[in-house]
């Protein structure tokens, strides 16, 4: 007789491999973001709040080309739209696809607001500001819903434990393996969407990228509704 899963070890909603493909799709728009807002917008990160803590703390030293309140408008916007989020769920049930459904459709908007701004008002401080500001607000709305899905290895803006997790379960290690597909490509999806937004951001400037990324956000969102 099988021994059922204790509840503790389920993983709430991730069966099924259309969730899987949102939440790497969304990966690699962290990746088209991050371009975005580190090489466009004074080496500061929007997505990536590790990656933007080292780099806060790189500016409040005094190293050339980081800025303290560039750094400090993105993470402290990220914490206001992760605050929204956390506001906001307990007036939206307990169905946590609705919540990633609604908060990736604002993230569509924002970052469609943010195409248009770089697009009519490009290379001007109140615009470095504003896309700094709303980019950050989006992803931090993003990161708290997806957070109420607790899917493993697939938190759309954060790798490090996704790689230590692959290094550590890979054959030569204690070969328990059995994520290793969807670890490695979500490591793969956030290096393609950094590499075509970097190639987008040097050769075209932000807008383009931050368009792509609100298109694909929005698709996203349509995709995450109904069940699999």
């Amino acid at each position: 007789m099988t021994t059922p899963t204790p509840p503790a070890e389920r993983e709430p909603e991730t069966h099924g491999l259309r969730l899987v493909a949102v939440l790497l799709g969304l990966t690699m728009v962290s990746g088209l973001i991050d371009a975005v807002s580190y090489l466009g917008l004074s080496r500061v990160f929007t997505a990536n709040m590790t990656g933007n803590v080292v780099v806060l703390g790189f500016a409040a030293a005094g190293a050339p080309g980081f800025s303290v309140p560039h750094t400090a408008t993105s993470l402290g916007c990220f914490l206001l739209g992760a605050a929204t989020a956390g506001r906001a769920a307990p007036r939206l049930g307990v169905d946590s696809r609705r919540r990633v459904r609604l908060a990736l459709t604002v993230e569509a908007g924002l970052v469609g607001v943010s195409a248009v701004v770089a697009f009519v008002w490009p290379d001007t401080i109140g615009t470095r500001y504003a896309l700094i500001a709303v980019t950050a607000y989006a992803l931090g709305l993003r990161n708290a819903a997806v957070r109420t899905l607790r899917v493993a290895d697939l938190t759309t803006t954060v790798l490090t434990m996704t790689v230590t997790a692959l290094a550590a379960e890979f054959r030569l290690a204690d070969a328990t393996g059995h994520r290793s597909a969807r670890r490695s490509a979500s490591v793969l999806a956030m290096a393609g969407g950094a590499c075509l937004g970097g190639w987008l951001v040097l050769h075209h400037g932000p807008g383009i990228p931050l368009l792509l990324s609100a298109l694909a956000s929005g698709v996203l969102a349509l995709l995450t509704s109904g069940r699999e």
